[in-house]
């Protein structure tokens, strides 16, 4: 396929990441650093000998994908540690053009009550580094006379799907403890609920950008119907959905994020276009089922968060990058948004996704840049709509200049 851009282009282009994980996205050398500071154990305390073991360049299946965040979650249960991860996430990706980020993670996971860490604290570390981040970033002089789009965040809090008696976290073994006569899913959506709850609480009360709700883990077993209550709560009280639907199971899992959840966007959507993954045994036709939800989510602009390292890498039966649906996604005329996923865990960036989606059709600018508009339009901004507005403009503008500077044209 021919190549229309150069990585410099691909680079300076303003981007947004709108599927980013915060567990899954520090930095090798910042993941030592605190892990010593903590006295956390790694299997190595060297760059190349955790590539090496834990966070590799392809994986045989999930387990083993996500068999690394063990050690980012255990380091980031400490709020200094937490402050430095947010932050260098957001000089990360400014480094390369991102300059809008929805960070998500669930905040449940790094709470250790004995400890004093609750969740006002975690969400208070995060935001710390993320604004320290915007602040050092927009105080520069191009920025401030609107010659460059400055920087913004919204935090995306994520529900845990699954989680067991004890192991996962303090606070998920305290819980489970505290209400063992619960059935295990009970418990389970307790934890959602409260986290939602929360979440909300410090939006209106003090004012922190969390945007929006999502709910991640183990998809098979944990359908998204089961968690109706908690996005009920957050679709009533304005704050934005997004699902983790149809990244290891079938486009039924999509339906239901969309009919029972109020999705706005939905996480990974790869499944949309592989209608042998369904599993329903009421869907007899499954290509006309897949087709027919396809065109709905095409026509409603519900914006899919691709993240094709990360497909690649949890599910190797895709094989190579040419196979990955982003292209059906792409002739369907969908919403995508490029995304990273965990820029640790996939040893990638914003770039490279982009040089990934790509290889997969062949993208005139004009297409380029809408597909980079969707991640300024279609973001959760943590300020109101006429403030959004300006700022997708005010960056689809800066990507008109950088395609200029770039001899970039059709």
């Amino acid at each position: 396929m021919t190549q229309r851009y150069t990585e410099a282009f691909l680079k300076a282009m303003p981007k947004a990441d709108l599927h980013l994980h915060l567990d899954g996205s520090l930095r090798p050398d910042g993941l030592i650093e605190m892990a010593k500071r903590s006295n956390v154990e790694l299997p190595s305390y060297t760059v190349e000998g955790l590539y090496e073991q834990v966070f590799k360049e392809s994986y045989n299946n999930l387990g083993e994908y996500l068999n690394g965040f063990q050690y980012t979650c255990a380091v980031l249960r400490d709020m200094e540690n937490l402050e430095q991860a947010a932050y260098e996430l957001a000089m990360d990706n400014l480094a390369e053009g991102v300059i809008y980020i929805e960070v998500r993670f669930a905040p449940q996971l790094m709470m250790d009550p004995s400890r004093g860490i609750d969740f006002d604290r975690v969400m208070h570390s995060t935001n710390a580094g993320l604004k320290r981040a915007k602040d050092e970033y927009n105080n520069q002089p191009a920025v401030r006379n609107g010659d460059k789009p400055p920087f913004d965040y919204g935090i995306i809090n994520c529900a845990m799907r699954m989680f067991g008696k004890k192991g996962f976290s303090p606070y998920y073994t305290q819980l489970f403890q505290t209400l063992r006569d619960h059935q295990p899913k009970h418990v389970i959506k307790i934890a959602a609920m409260e986290m939602i709850r929360a979440s909300i609480r410090l939006r209106d009360e003090e004012g922190l950008p969390i945007v929006g709700l999502d709910i991640a883990g183990q998809e098979m077993g944990y359908p998204a119907h089961e968690f109706k209550e908690v996005y009920e709560y957050a679709h009533q009280n304005f704050l934005l959905k997004t699902v983790h639907a149809g990244e290891a199971y079938g486009a039924e899992s999509i339906f239901e994020a969309l009919t029972q959840c109020y999705a706005d966007r939905l996480g990974h959507g790869y499944s949309l276009f592989s209608p042998e993954m369904i599993q329903d045994k009421n869907i007899t036709d499954k290509e006309a089922y897949a087709s027919q939800l396809a065109s709905f989510i095409a026509d409603r602009r519900i914006a899919v968060e691709v993240c094709i390292t990360s497909n690649l890498q949890t599910n190797p039966t895709i094989g190579e990058v040419r196979n990955h649906n982003f292209k059906h996604m792409y002739a369907h005329r969908l919403a995508t948004v490029i995304c990273t996923d965990n820029r640790l865990v996939s040893r990638t960036t914003v770039t490279r996704e982009y040089e990934l989606a790509l290889q997969t059709a062949d993208i005139p600018l004009k297409r380029l840049k809408d597909i980079v508009a969707y991640g300024f339009k279609k973001n959760f901004f943590p300020g109101d709509y006429l403030k959004k507005r300006a700022y997708a403009k005010h960056a689809l503008q800066y990507f008109d200049k950088v395609a200029d500077e770039h001899n970039v044209n059709d």
